[in-house]
């Protein structure tokens, strides 16, 4: 699995956790730059993409994650 293809299953995960068909997810994407992004979706979201991938992130690496690029990252490098 390539990052382009996490990328675009982090988008429809977005999409789907945040009932919102209008958001695009880019590397960059910041819980600032989505308003349904808060706290408590974090958390709903980390759940929803731990589960579809079938990976498990430690507290440190969900605390560290500034943006959906370094998420993908650390998704790519627990399934490759």
């Amino acid at each position: 699995m390539d990052s382009t293809q996490i990328l675009e299953e982090v988008d429809e995960i977005f999409k789907d956790e945040l009932d919102n068909d209008d958001i695009v997810i880019q590397r960059d994407t910041t819980a600032g730059d989505i308003a349904e992004w808060d706290s408590l979706t974090h958390i709903t979201l980390v759940v929803a993409i731990e589960k579809h991938f079938k990976v498990k992130f430690t507290a440190a690496e969900i605390q560290g994650f500034k943006n959906v690029g370094e998420m993908c990252d650390a998704i790519h490098a627990k399934v490759s």
